[in-house]
């Protein structure tokens, strides 16, 4: 069954969840500082992660599957959250700038198919933010929270679903080194764990997040995985229009 989203709630409610919420969001804030004038999307359960961006950004939307369920987002104003089927986002073609995906892809149903909707919905050259459980982190463990639900990734296996949905990964980076433990000690102390845990052990956070760039341009005729991006000249596309037309 899915992390719906009365759990999440009672989970980010919790201090366990405070504190997960607080380390996580200050890694996307370094990754991505700023979204002034773009269009900016999150997909999944992304409302406290979009927040800071909500000043400065030209259209921020929060899309949860059905299957998660929403709650009005921001609680002032006109709502800017929406429920959708996860792989028929109600949105035009290249449409978002910046992409947050947050609890979203370790659960869904087909998760090549959410990526090529995002995909399909990303601006030319735009970025994405894949955030998934850390396969090799002791939150996938966790079942009590929702980084124990669904499938866990690696960094190789993100790589190669992005790669295989046409976006080129940029940067990774972990977060969430502290036990997944509700005891005031642990969950008081997340900052100091994010510090330790980055520099004894680096490659175990809980949480994996991976950066990754739209693709345009594919050889025709490779396989997804090993797809090599391929810019073909103004004027050779020209020629061939027109030898099409004489044949």
């Amino acid at each position: 069954m899915r992390f719906d989203i009365d759990r999440l709630q009672t989970f980010y409610a919790s201090p366990m969840g405070r504190m997960a919420q607080e380390m996580i969001a200050k890694r996307v804030s370094a990754l991505w500082p700023s979204a002034a004038g773009l269009d900016v999307l999150g997909i999944g359960h992304a409302e406290v992660l979009l927040e800071p961006y909500r000043a400065g950004a030209r259209r921020v939307i929060s899309a949860a599957p059905d299957e998660q369920g929403a709650l009005r987002w921001p609680d002032e104003g006109r709502s800017l959250a929406v429920l959708t089927e996860e792989d028929r986002l109600p949105f035009p073609d290249a449409l978002f700038d910046r992409i947050i995906v947050f609890h979203a892809l370790e659960e869904a149903e087909s998760p090549n198919r959410l990526l090529r909707e995002i995909w399909r919905v990303a601006a030319p050259e735009a970025r994405i933010l894949i955030i998934a459980a850390h396969r090799r982190g002791l939150w996938a463990r966790a079942e009590s929270t929702p980084f124990g639900h669904g499938r866990p990734y690696t960094r190789t296996q993100l790589n190669r679903l992005l790669e295989d949905a046409m976006f080129a990964p940029q940067a990774s980076a972990r977060a969430l080194y502290a036990p997944p433990i509700n005891w005031g000690i642990i969950t008081s102390a997340g900052e100091a764990w994010e510090k330790i845990g980055r520099f004894a052990w680096s490659g175990f956070g809980g949480v994996l997040m991976v950066e990754a760039l739209k693709r345009l341009y594919v050889e025709p005729g490779r396989s997804a995985r090993g797809r090599r991006v391929v810019k073909v000249p103004e004027k050779q596309r020209s020629s061939a229009r027109v030898d099409k037309k004489r044949s």
